[in-house]
């Protein structure tokens, strides 16, 4: 891995205007992802009394994350390059696409920004629960860890090749589409065994606001391997050494 590519950043870099709007904005997108994705999940819980999950309401969980998805990364991108997900964020580090000091602001807005999603339904629903996530029966801790790793491979790789490689071209106008497919599609196939996160901001807001910690840990570690995995496997094989960093506007 170029390590000459990861850079920290300068202390004063959290201050600057254009770093507090790029947090601003993932907050905002991050708001607005998690308020559709687990408020599906919440109105689904209604309409069938709490019944057990069913193949039309994973269906149903893939495309409300999917369009949610493919928004929030919309309205997002000219701002803060759309990350919406702490993974994305490490893996664009990785690869040397933003700073560790811009990254770990990122971090903290992508977080609140699930967790005020999860208060608001909470609120808004009447005090339903925000459940957070879990692994099914028969299924293992370590299964789930590479479920994610696999998924979150997927979603990253398809930033890197659609909206951060900085030959993509006329591509990046289709980026948000493209995340959002790879994430609708991951929780059809992965989404029945631990739920389908790829995101560790997704599973923490309903995760401290439900108070729920059980297995937690995968919904992080599985993400920032798959991540990492993805940023350097790309950075390396297809973006050659003209390799150029992008504007700090996007990343």
């Amino acid at each position: 891995m170029p390590i000459h590519r990861i850079a920290i950043g300068t202390p004063g870099e959290a201050s600057k205007p254009d770093a507090l709007r790029a947090a601003v904005a993932e907050f905002f997108s991050t708001l607005i992802f998690v308020f559709a994705g687990q408020g599906s999940g919440m109105a689904f819980s209604k309409l069938t009394d709490d019944g057990s999950t069913t193949p039309a309401g994973l269906v149903a969980a893939a495309l409300a994350h999917g369009f949610g998805l493919f928004v929030a990364v919309a309205v997002g991108a000219n701002i803060s390059g759309g990350h919406v997900n702490p993974a994305v964020t490490f893996g664009a580090f990785v690869g040397g696409n933003i700073t560790l000091l811009r990254g770990i602001l990122y971090w903290i807005a992508q977080l609140l920004g699930s967790v005020a999603a999860c208060l608001l339904l909470k609120f808004s629903t009447g005090g339903l629960e925000t459940s957070a996530f879990s692994l099914s029966s028969g299924v293992s801790a370590w299964n789930a860890v590479v479920f994610e790793i696999v998924m979150t491979f997927g979603l990253v790789y398809t930033v890197y090749a659609t909206a951060i490689d900085p030959r993509k071209g006329n591509l990046g106008t289709i980026a948000p589409i493209a995340i959002g497919l790879i994430v609708g599609a991951n929780i059809l196939a992965g989404g029945a065994f631990d739920g389908a996160s790829m995101n560790p901001a997704v599973s923490f807001g309903p995760a401290l606001v439900s108070w729920s910690w059980a297995n937690h840990w995968v919904y992080w570690v599985g993400p920032l391997i798959g991540a990492a995995i993805a940023g350097i496997v790309y950075d390396n094989i297809f973006i050659d050494g003209t390799h150029e960093q992008l504007p700090t506007t996007d990343y």
